[in-house]
């Protein structure tokens, strides 16, 4: 079943920002309470700002950010209050190219040399969609970013049965998005609970 929020999906492309829900009185309304219509899970990465990319303000997004869009239980406990408690009918997984985890998880595969700290853990949890999208045939960064979005999808359906009860009962769903920062583009890359062609862009 697919799901059909009530509220408006996140848009991209504009002809021009509108920069909504950004001045005191937006303040001042949500103050006692939020309902956002989208949690994001992303990447950290300073060049991927959920409000700014999407075009939204105060209040509309719930948003949850690690290096690589990596996730352990705080993100996992995050995603489901988003969409769980406050209701959000839409996650969306928002990676983008030349993201520095994924070259480096491709990187300590090609020479052995992984990096110090936890970064290493980041790095590490990468690697599974690198070795993935390897054994598909997919080299290309492109390919590799695609693979590790999509695994980051069924990641969290598969850790989260709140979040997987709720696409199954057509409540909610769960898009990948991959974020090109030259031009400011998207594609979707995986959709589940929705009705979107992958690779469609947005």
């Amino acid at each position: 079943m697919s799901a059909t929020p009530a509220r408006p999906l996140p848009r991209i492309h504009q002809p021009a920002p509108e920069h909504p829900n950004q001045d005191a009185t937006r303040r001042a309304e949500i103050a006692p309470g939020q309902r956002p219509f989208a949690v994001v899970f992303g990447c950290s990465d300073s060049r991927l700002a959920a409000e700014i990319i999407f075009d939204r303000g105060l209040g509309d997004l719930f948003v949850v950010r690690t290096a690589g869009h990596v996730m352990g239980a705080e993100v996992l406990g995050s995603i489901e209050y988003g969409a769980d408690v406050l209701d959000c009918p839409l996650v969306l997984v928002l990676g983008h190219d030349s993201c520095g985890v994924v070259g480096a998880a491709c990187a300590a595969l090609e020479d052995g040399i992984a990096p110090a700290g936890y970064v290493r853990d980041v790095v590490e949890r990468v690697t599974p969609s690198v070795l993935a999208a390897r054994a598909a045939g997919l080299f290309e960064p492109d390919e590799i970013l695609a693979e590790h979005i999509r695994h980051t999808v069924d990641l969290l359906l598969d850790r989260s049965r709140v979040l997987a009860e709720r696409v199954e009962a057509g409540r909610a769903a769960v898009v990948g998005l991959c974020y090109r920062l030259a031009d400011g583009s998207a594609q979707v890359v995986a959709a589940r609970g929705l009705d979107l062609t992958a690779n469609s862009a947005t």
